[in-house]
């Protein structure tokens, strides 16, 4: 979706004015009105609770006022922008700020599966030109995080995955290298075994892209890329896999955060590794039981199909580790223990970095995007020991399911090496002003701006 049509340069063109209030200063809003504009507004009963909006006539136009909880959050405007007419709009007396966010977002459509309806844009102008840049770069990252997790599994198998990696490759010049057949089975085991059920045409890879000065600071982003999970041999029933065709929205978050930071031009070399699969059922389906080589040389009783994000996952945190970098962030739709613990707006962060914990946690703030710090909880990494092999991937009995998934991964980065495990939901229940039901990106705000602020020059 082109968000660049519905936030303008603001240059002095003919537009509506929007007052944005909050519940506590609608009383004094309300007496300094005439008193056609007072009795207009108890007709309407608007008393600016939040996402309500009265419409004043105005010579041949109209003014709007909007109750908001805070003018300042992203999202005050989102309401707005799904419900206004058509037209131009600029705040009044404040510029658009943050509020472009969600001014973008309210006009957001998934469209690839029926016809888009016919609503002229609604166009916000503002004065920040260069923060406009921005908001519909964010708003531009997000969208592509729910168009890919809004699609269906049927057209976004690896190899779709594989051309999303291809189309962000040349638009900023990077570069992308696949790793598939023969080659993944040897390299890349746990990959190669999660996916070797697929059909050909869906088989299994790992994507790289390159991109940046090799003498910037070396960063990866992992991202998980399941691109539907039946739960293999231990399959799920039918209502779990349901929703499975977002099990990729890691690697949907790992390709908007990597677009984010090369159009934003950031000082650094950046690595993004997508392990692409699908966990199908065939005769050639990894079973329960079966003890797997990966690309570290440790070896993993596979107690459970259905926890095959870590496997895949540990081959590319192994194959980012061998590049040095100074910070490795993956992103995976990991587990149901997290939406348990959290429910879906809260992904789970896991580090044992203070300094990237207080970082992450800061810029979720700062951001309005929000994720939550669990415990690598050292005394549940027993709970990984198997009899055969150097560790189970599924631990029985269930407790501390996200910490022990976190720390299954942690095996595979170097203990050198700052690590955030993002344990991402990618779908919204129920819908809020500019955020519909469906796919949706958490956390992806917040780790763009701890990239920032470390890496901005000036």
């Amino acid at each position: 979706m082109d968000f660049a049509p519905l936030l303008q340069a603001d240059r002095g063109q003919t537009a509506r004015a929007v007052t944005l209030l909050t519940p506590d200063g609608f009383e004094g809003w309300l007496t300094r009105q005439s008193v056609a504009i007072r009795a207009l507004a108890t007709a309407q009963r608007f008393a600016a609770k939040p996402n309500t909006h009265l419409l004043i006539p105005r010579d041949d136009d109209v003014a709007v006022v909007a109750g908001v909880t805070d003018p300042a959050s992203p999202w005050a405007l989102a309401r707005l922008a799904e419900a206004l007419p058509e037209g131009t709009y600029r705040l009044d007396g404040a510029d658009v700020g943050a509020n472009a966010l969600g001014w973008l977002l309210g006009q957001y459509r998934f469209t690839r599966y029926r016809k888009a309806d016919d609503t002229a844009p609604r166009v916000l102008l503002t004065r920040d030109v260069g923060h406009r840049d921005e908001a519909i770069r964010l708003a531009a990252a997000t969208a592509q995080v729910r168009d890919l997790v809004n699609t269906g599994a049927g057209d976004l198998g690896p190899a779709e995955l594989e051309a999303e990696a291809g189309a962000l490759a040349r638009a900023h010049h990077a570069t992308v290298t696949v790793t598939s057949g023969d080659t993944l089975a040897r390299d890349y085991p746990m990959i190669h075994a999660v996916g070797q059920a697929a059909t050909r045409d869906r088989a299994p890879r790992l994507i790289e892209l390159h991109w940046g000065d090799a003498a910037h600071p070396r960063i990866a982003i992992v991202g998980k890329g399941v691109c539907f999970d039946t739960g293999g041999l231990d399959i799920k029933p039918s209502a779990g896999m349901r929703l499975m065709k977002k099990d990729m929205g890691g690697a949907a978050h790992a390709l908007a955060l990597a677009g984010l930071v090369m159009a934003a031009k950031l000082p650094v070399r950046l690595h993004l590794l997508i392990p692409a699969v699908e966990n199908a059922v065939s005769g050639a389906s990894f079973r329960p039981g079966d003890v797997l080589k990966t690309r570290k040389g440790l070896t993993v009783e596979n107690t459970n199909t259905d926890a095959e994000g870590r496997l895949i996952l540990g081959d590319a945190l192994t194959r980012a580790g061998e590049e040095a970098p100074e910070l490795i962030l993956d992103f995976a739709t990991l587990t149901g223990a997290a939406r348990v613990a959290l429910g879906p707006d809260l992904p789970p962060l896991f580090t044992d970095d203070e300094t990237l914990a207080a970082d992450l946690l800061a810029a979720g703030v700062a951001e309005e995007d929000p994720v939550w710090r669990l415990p690598l909880w050292d005394g549940y990494d027993e709970m990984l020991k198997s009899d055969i092999a150097d560790m189970v991937n599924a631990p029985d009995g269930g407790f501390a399911g996200a910490i022990t998934a976190a720390l299954f991964l942690r095996r595979f980065v170097p203990k050198d090496t700052a690590w955030a495990h993002l344990d991402v939901f990618a779908w919204r229940p129920s819908a809020k002003p500019g955020r519909p039901k469906g796919g949706d990106a958490y956390a992806l705000r917040a780790a763009y701006r701890m990239l920032k602020d470390r890496y901005s020059q000036g």
